[in-house]
C-alpha cells in the first residue's frame, strides 16, 4: 500500500512539474511575441537549466534580441563542448559573430565549416540544413557542394539543392542542376516532367526560356543522344511558341526512339488548340508517312481536314477554297467509307456545308445518314440530333428542329445534353417571337448544373425580360430576334439590314447595347476585326453596368491577344475583368490569360 501512494505522489509530482512548465511555456512565448525579450528571457533561462536542448532556440534567440551577446556565447560554446559533433551550436556561432557585426570573422567561421567537412553524407547534409534554418542560404549550398567533392560524387545531394536554388530563385543555377540530373539515363524519365512544373512556376520572362533553351542547345551538341535534353527543348519551343521548332525537335525524338507517332499527334491536336493550324498539318502529314496501317493514319487525315477547315473559317476565305476543301473531304469518306472511324469528318463537312457552303439540304442529309451508322455511343448520338436540328431551322423546318430538341431533352435529362436541347428550343421559339414561353424554358435553365448553359439562359432571359414592357419594345425585340436569327443562318448581310431598321423604326430603343453586341459577332464571322472590335468598345465605353460590358472585355482581349498580336493591350483588356467585374463568368480565364501575358508562368 506504500509502495502504491509513493508511486501517486511521483506520478502527481511528474505531472504538476509537467504542467507548471507548460504553463511557463506558454507564459514565456506570449512574451516573446508581445516583444517584452527580457520577461521571455527570465522564464527561458530557467527552462533552458531544466532541459538544455528543449529551450537553447528560444533562450539564445532571446538573448541575441537584448543584445546580450558574451552571455549568448558562454551558451553556445558551453554547448559546442558538451555536443561537439552537432553543427546546430557550429554555426550558431558564426550567427553571433554576425549580431556583433563581425561580418568578416563570422564568414571565416562559416568557410571552415564548409573546408572541413567529414567524408560522411548524413553530417554533411546535416550542416546545410543548420546553414538554412541561420538564414545561411549560400552557405548552405557551398555545403552541398564541397559535400560532392568530399564524396567524390556530381550526383550527391542534387534534390536538396533543387530546393534551395527554387527557393533562391536562382535560375541559372536551377537549370544547371536539372540538366545535371538529365544526364544520368536511369534519372531522367522522373525528372523531365518534374523540370517543366518547376520551371513553370520559376521562370517569369521570355529571357528565362532563352536561357534554358540556349543551355539545351549547348548540351545536345555534345551529347546528341540524351533524350530527355530532346524533350524538354521541344517543350520550351512551346513555352515560347515556337511551334515549328516543337514539331520538328518532337519528330526527331519519334524517329530515333522508333515510335508509333504518340507524342507527334499528341503535340499536333496541342498545335491545332493554339491555332497552329501550318505546323499542325505538317504532324499530321508526317504520322501519314507511316502507312496506313498506323493507328494514326485515319485519325491523321481527318485531323488534316479539320484543322484546314479551323484555318480557313478563322480568316477570309474564298468560295474556292471552300469548295475545295469539301472535294477534299469527300474524297476522304470515299476512301475510308463512312462509319464510326470517320463519323467525326462527316460531322465536320455537314457543319461546312451548312454554315459555309450554302448547301444546308445536303448537309441535313449528311447528318441524317451519319445517325444510322450503328453501335454509336449515346453522347454522340446526341450532338449529332442537335447539329442535324440547327440544321432543319437552315432548311426551314423548324417543326422538325423543335421535334429533334425535345427528343434529345427527353432522352437526356439532367444532363448537359438534355439542357443543352432545351436551351437550343427556347432560343428557337425566341427566334419565332415566342417570347413568354421561351422565357419560361429559360427561367429554368438559369440553375443549369452547366455553368455555360445557365449564363446563356441569363442573358437571353434577362434580354427578353427588359424588352417587352412595352408594345414598342417588344416589336424592337422582334426584327432583333429576327436580326439573330439570320446570324444564326449565316445570312450577315440581311442581319446588319435589321439591325440598322431597328433605330430608325423605334427611336430611343432599349436594345442600343445588344445591337453593338450583335454587330460585332457579324463582322467577326465576317473577320473584320476592325470593325468588331470598334463595336466591342463603344459596348465598354458607353455600357460598362450593362449585360454585355464584361463579355465585350473578354472578347476584345481574346481579339488582341490570338489575332491582333497585341499583348499590353490584351492585357489591358484582361486586367479590368479581374478589378471591375470578379463575379464574370469570364474572370478565371482573365487571371489565367494576364499572368501568362505578364509573364508569371508559362507552362
Amino acid at each position: 500500500m506504500k509502495k502504491l501512494v509513493l508511486h501517486l505522489l511521483l506520478i502527481f509530482t511528474i505531472s504538476s512539474a509537467f504542467s507548471q512548465r507548460s504553463n511557463e511555456d506558454a507564459l514565456a512565448a506570449q512574451y516573446y511575441q508581445n516583444g517584452e525579450f527580457d520577461k521571455a528571457l527570465t522564464i527561458y533561462e530557467k527552462l533552458f537549466r531544466q532541459n538544455s536542448a528543449g529551450y537553447y532556440d528560444q533562450y539564445l534567440n532571446s538573448l541575441f534580441n537584448l543584445k546580450k551577446h558574451d552571455e549568448a556565447e558562454k551558451v553556445i560554446k558551453n554547448m559546442i563542448k558538451t555536443f561537439p559533433d552537432n553543427y546546430t551550436y557550429q554555426v550558431d556561432y558564426g550567427k553571433l559573430l554576425q549580431e556583433r557585426g563581425q561580418q568578416e570573422k563570422a564568414a571565416d567561421w562559416y568557410n571552415g565549416l564548409v573546408r572541413n567537412l567529414q567524408k560522411n553524407e548524413y553530417a554533411i547534409r546535416e550542416l546545410s540544413i543548420n546553414f538554412y534554418r541561420a538564414d545561411a542560404f549560400d552557405y548552405a549550398i557551398k555545403t552541398l557542394l564541397n559535400g560532392r567533392k568530399v564524396l567524390n560524387d556530381d550526383m550527391a545531394f542534387a534534390f536538396d539543392l533543387l530546393s534551395l536554388y527554387r527557393f533562391q530563385k536562382n535560375k541559372p543555377m536551377l537549370v544547371e542542376e536539372y540538366i545535371n540530373l538529365m544526364s544520368v539515363p536511369q534519372e531522367s524519365d522522373q525528372i523531365v516532367n518534374q523540370a517543366k512544373s518547376t520551371f513553370s512556376m520559376v521562370f517569369e520572362t521570355p529571357e528565362d526560356y532563352n536561357g534554358l533553351r540556349q543551355t539545351l542547345i549547348k548540351r545536345l551538341q555534345k551529347n546528341p543522344q540524351n533524350l530527355a535534353y530532346s524533350e524538354l527543348l521541344s517543350w520550351v519551343y512551346l513555352q515560347q511558341k515556337q511551334y515549328d521548332l516543337a514539331l520538328r525537335q518532337t519528330i526527331a525524338l519519334d524517329k530515333r526512339l522508333k515510335e508509333e507517332g504518340d507524342r507527334v499527334y499528341d503535340l499536333s491536336l496541342l498545335l491545332v488548340a493554339n491555332k497552329a493550324y501550318a505546323p499542325a498539318v505538317e504532324g499530321f502529314q508526317y504520322l501519314l508517312t507511316k502507312g496506313d496501317k498506323n493507328q494514326y493514319y485515319i485519325p491523321s487525315k481527318i485531323q488534316i481536314l479539320s484543322a484546314k477547315s479551323e484555318q480557313l473559317t478563322a480568316r477570309k476565305f474564298s468560295p474556292a477554297e471552300l469548295t475545295t476543301l469539301e472535294k477534299e473531304y469527300l474524297e476522304m469518306l470515299k476512301e475510308f467509307g463512312k462509319g464510326r472511324n470517320t463519323v467525326f469528318a462527316m460531322r465536320q463537312l455537314a457543319r461546312l456545308q451548312a454554315q459555309h457552303l450554302g448547301k444546308a439540304k445536303e448537309a441535313e442529309l449528311l447528318l441524317e445518314e451519319t445517325l444510322k451508322v450503328p453501335a454509336l455511343p449515346p453522347s454522340i448520338v446526341s450532338q449529332i440530333k442537335l447539329e442535324l436540328a440547327d440544321v432543319y431551322i437552315l432548311t426551314g423546318e423548324v417543326w422538325e428542329a423543335a421535334l429533334i430538341y425535345g427528343q434529345v431533352e427527353k432522352d437526356f435529362a439532367n444532363e448537359p445534353a438534355g439542357q443543352e436541347a432545351k436551351f437550343r428550343n427556347a432560343k428557337l421559339s425566341y427566334f419565332q417571337g415566342d417570347f413568354a414561353w421561351a422565357k419560361a424554358q429559360l427561367d429554368v435553365l438559369k440553375s443549369s448544373t452547366s455553368q455555360l448553359i445557365a449564363n446563356d439562359a441569363l442573358n437571353l432571359s434577362l434580354l427578353i425580360q427588359e424588352n417587352t414592357a412595352t408594345r414598342a419594345d417588344t416589336n424592337a425585340l422582334k426584327i432583333y430576334a429576327r436580326a439573330d436569327h439570320y446570324i444564326f443562318s449565316n445570312m450577315l448581310d440581311k442581319a446588319l439590314t435589321a439591325l440598322d431598321s431597328i433605330n430608325v423604326l423605334f427611336p430611343g430603343n432599349s436594345l442600343a447595347d445588344d445591337i453593338l453586341m450583335a454587330k460585332s459577332r457579324i463582322y467577326l464571322k465576317q473577320n473584320d476585326l476592325s470593325k468588331a472590335t470598334a463595336q466591342l468598345q463603344l459596348i465598354v465605353d458607353n455600357f460598362s453596368f450593362d449585360l454585355w460590358a464584361d463579355d465585350a472585355l473578354f472578347i476584345l482581349g481574346d481579339l488582341y491577344e490570338t489575332r491582333l498580336n497585341d499583348a499590353e493591350k490584351a492585357k489591358v483588356f484582361y486586367q479590368k475583368i479581374i478589378t471591375d467585374y470578379p463575379g464574370s463568368l469570364h474572370v478565371t480565364e482573365a487571371r489565367k490569360r494576364f499572368r501568362t501575358l505578364r509573364g508569371d508562368s508559362l507552362g
